[in-house]
C-alpha cells in the first residue's frame, strides 16, 4: 500500500486504511468485561495514528467511539499542520518586507525627542 502524499483529512477516512484490534477491557463491568474483548484499538495506517477506547461494555459502542476519536485526532493534526504552514508563510512575508518610510521617519523623530529630553536633564556646570 502506498502512503498518501498529503495528510489524510477526516472525509478520507477509509476502512481499508484502518487496522482494528480487540482486547479485554479494564475497569468496571464485572465478569462481562473479564471474558469479552470489548476494548478497541484503531490504527490509521497512512498516518500511524492510533486510538484505544474501552469506555463502554459494548464492543460496538467502543468501535464507534474509536472511529470518532480517530477522526477528531486526524482533524486536529490537519488543523495544526495548516496553522503551522500559515505561520511560516506569515513569518517569511514579514521578514522580507522592509520598514515603510513613514515608520522610519517616526522612529527617528522619537529617538531625537528622547535625546533632547535626556540632554535637558543634564546638570548645568556650577
Amino acid at each position: 500500500m502506498e502512503p498518501h502524499s498529503e495528510p489524510p483529512t477526516a472525509h478520507q477516512l477509509r476502512e481499508a486504511d484502518l487496522e482494528e484490534t480487540f482486547a479485554r477491557s479494564a475497569g468496571p463491568g464485572g465478569q462481562h468485561v473479564n471474558k469479552v474483548s470489548t476494548a478497541v484499538t484503531l490504527r490509521h495506517r497512512p498516518s500511524g495514528l492510533s486510538v484505544t477506547v474501552q469506555d463502554s461494555r459494548s464492543q460496538a459502542a467502543n468501535r464507534k467511539l474509536a472511529r470518532e476519536r480517530l477522526r477528531q485526532a486526524l482533524q486536529a493534526r490537519e488543523q495544526a499542520t495548516r496553522e503551522e504552514r500559515r505561520a511560516e508563510r506569515e513569518k517569511r512575508r514579514r521578514q522580507n518586507s522592509p520598514r515603510p518610510r513613514a515608520l522610519k521617519r517616526r522612529i527617528l523623530e522619537t529617538k531625537r525627542k528622547r535625546s533632547t529630553l535626556k540632554k535637558l536633564r543634564a546638570t548645568v556646570g556650577e
